[in-house]
This record gives structure tokens, sequence and C-alpha cells, in this order.
């Protein structure tokens, strides 16, 4: 059975979740069945179709099983069908705890017959390294804006 998420957010929990777990099949079913799925990790290696994406994540997992996404600063455009969500991941890997990162990435969802799905995930590593850690004030975005 195909997992129906109901929003952008959805598909984005179910993401990260997929990767805390370690989850390549948790981790695919996100993904829009589209042949122009597009995943951009932090070495800049662009991967465009489901056997180059799932083979990457099978790498990633099979070399650290246990990868911890914290995220921070969100910003998220939403229509009807297509949202755009710019994230400020950090990474912990297994144990350790000093964080990795901060790295920028931004999701791409796009709406269709079986609900909301990731189009497009792009990460990259952030030139400010304190950007993970939310200075006092500052306002971080949680409701969506609207796209035109």
């Amino acid at each position: 059975m195909i997992a129906t998420f109901a929003s952008p957010a959805d598909v984005e929990a179910a993401f990260y979740d997929a990767i805390a777990r370690a989850d390549l099949r948790a981790l695919m079913s996100v993904w829009a069945d589209d042949e122009d799925i597009v995943c951009i990790h932090p070495t800049g290696q662009r991967l465009s179709g489901t056997v180059a994406i799932r083979d990457s994540w099978r790498s990633i997992f099979a070399n650290n099983a246990r990868l911890k996404v914290r995220l921070s600063r969100v910003l998220r455009w939403n229509s009807m069908l297509l949202a755009v969500h710019n994230v400020v991941e950090t990474l912990y890997i297994g144990d350790e705890e000093k964080a990795h990162g901060p790295m920028l990435a931004t999701n791409v969802f796009q709406r269709g017959t079986n609900g909301w799905r990731l189009l497009a995930h792009h990460s990259s590593t952030a030139a400010d390294r304190d950007l993970a850690d939310k200075r006092a004030g500052e306002r971080e975005e949680t409701s969506p804006r609207v796209l035109h």
C-alpha cells in the first residue's frame, strides 16, 4: 500500500524520519513517482531518477546507519499543487555529540493523485557556521507563505 501524505510538512517529516531510521523503503516512498526527481547531496553530486537516488541513499545508510537531522529556520511557500521549503539541517552521526553542518536544504513538493510527494531535495554546506544556532529574538517562519 502506498502512503498518502496530506501535506508537504507530512512528507518532509516522513523523509527525515526515514533518514533517522535508515529505512530505505520508507525514504523512497516519499518521492514523486517521476523519473525527473532530483536529489543533490552536500557533496554537490546531482542525482536524477529513482534508481540513482535509491542507490545513493543505500550507500549512505550502509556507511552511516544512524543519522539524525535537526531542522531549524524553516521557511515555507505553498500553493495548491507545489510547495517549497527551505530549512537549515544540522546533522548528528551515530552517538557523536558534535553537530555536522549546518547545511542549507531546499525541498520541493508536488501534489498529485496520491497526495503530496517530494520532487527535489537539494542540500549544501552553509557558509555561515553559526546558522544552526538560533539567535535570541530572531523570528522563525512557521506559517506557510502562498505561492502565486
